[in-house]
């Protein structure tokens, strides 16, 4: 049997019993005791909820798995890869053109595998846990809006790429690197202008103390913001978040319209210092650094697999070209990605200590993010007691309870 063959078949099962194997430890440690730092926004009706809700979306995602892997080692045994090949070398154009044919079907047909467990989450789960707001309209907009965003944008950048692949020789994955980097900055400029507005309508903060109390600490923090926005997420669920969008001097800050209606000024304003502290403490910077470093190495290491006779034929291809070497290079390279995910998941779950140290020192006092922390966690229905295993490979933040720990000894020790 082809050795490359053997190689990613081991990938993709290891990959599932690896994935399979956290969701279930995360389960087997959900615990029926209330942790004692929430019983002051809990009563054991919400805490059953939220371990109940933790149930549903793990075990939806352990079938979900199951299914499209299946799915995926049955198309690659029976030829699946060639039989679009040959559909898109039919139409006579040019490798360019064949190759996005090819990678678009590739990805509705990847959509469509997914869209019965994104349908049944959103309508189904979410609703009966009292978080959807979703419209089957809004579902579909949204839908067609994505596609529409991956045939504006990722049509032209997989363009660029092969066109660099096909000319420019040895040092095609260096041009390819400069050519993402470039794209993905292009992006977080407009994103904030034209994609996002596409989704949400974000409408300016109203005046009053919330906006005085915003304002006064980015002043002292010498934040410039651009303007502080509310965002329609309630449209489509009632969970909470925040975020700042876009650069420099055109910086804004946007809350969801449920976080404002759920939490009070002052824990708004210790969650908009927890997000400040990720700007002053350079995290931003440190793992864009991090990621254009990976993405380097991403596009060296395809470079050494590009039409490789023996990969080719583990996936039963009749004909070598550059485009179906991105995707088979996909398989190969998930190991390595899965190794930069956790080294990455680590160095974010030390800045968010970070940023919660910040906000508290900046702020004064600990308690508005405590509570901010216990109100968000309940209102999205969060784990709490996440397994150990789990949170090293998949948790870009410290388990709340975590945190809130931290934050009451840095008071002690203070």
């Amino acid at each position: 049997m082809n050795s490359w063959l053997i190689f990613i078949l081991l990938i993709i099962i290891i990959g599932l019993l690896l994935e399979c194997t956290v969701s279930l430890l995360n389960l087997k440690a959900l615990k029926p005791e209330l942790p004692d730092e929430f019983a002051d926004v809990y009563d054991s009706a919400e805490y059953s909820k939220s371990q109940n809700y933790t149930k549903a979306t793990t075990r939806l995602s352990i079938v979900s798995s199951l299914f499209s892997t299946t799915l995926t080692l049955i198309f690659l045994l029976l030829g699946g890869f060639n039989f679009i090949d040959i559909f898109a070398r039919s139409f006579g154009y040019g490798s360019i053109l064949t190759g996005i044919i090819f990678s678009g079907i590739l990805i509705i047909l990847s959509y469509l595998v997914g869209l019965p467990f994104s349908v049944y989450s959103t309508f189904v789960i979410e609703e009966r846990f009292g978080f959807n707001k979703t419209t089957p309209l809004i579902f579909i907009q949204d839908t067609l809006k994505a596609l529409l965003l991956v045939v504006i944008l990722g049509g032209p950048l997989l363009s660029v790429i092969l066109f660099f692949f096909e000319i420019a020789g040895t040092f095609a994955w260096i041009y390819c690197w400069v050519a993402v980097i470039c794209f993905s900055t292009f992006v977080q400029f407009i994103a904030p202008v034209v994609i996002l507005p596409l989704f949400n309508t974000f409408t300016p903060l109203e005046e009053g103390e919330l906006k005085e109390q915003i304002t006064e600490y980015a002043h002292q923090e010498n934040f410039q913001i651009k303007g502080i926005f509310t965002m329609d997420g309630s449209k489509r669920s009632t969970k909470l978040n925040a975020f700042f969008t876009g650069f420099g001097r055109f910086r804004k800050i946007v809350f969801y319209d449920t976080l404002v209606e759920k939490l009070s000024s002052s824990e708004i304003i210790a969650v908009l210092a927890h997000e400040m502290g990720h700007f002053k403490l350079k995290h931003i910077i440190k793992m864009l650094v991090v990621s254009t470093l990976q993405t380097g190495l991403m596009f060296f290491l395809l470079s050494l697999t590009i039409n490789n006779e023996g990969l080719f034929e583990a996936f039963k291809m009749d004909s070598l070209s550059i485009y179906a070497s991105l995707i088979f290079f996909s398989f190969i390279f998930s190991p390595v990605n899965l190794l930069v995910s956790v080294i990455f998941n680590f160095i974010s779950r030390k800045h968010e200590y970070q940023a919660d140290s910040y906000a508290r020192v900046t702020t004064g006092d600990s308690s508005n993010l405590i509570s901010g922390l216990k109100k968000l966690s309940q209102a999205n229905l969060s784990n709490l007691t996440p397994h150990p295993f789990a949170v090293f490979m998949e948790y870009s933040h410290p388990p709340v309870i975590e945190r809130i720990k931290a934050l009451q000894a840095s008071n002690e020790s203070n």
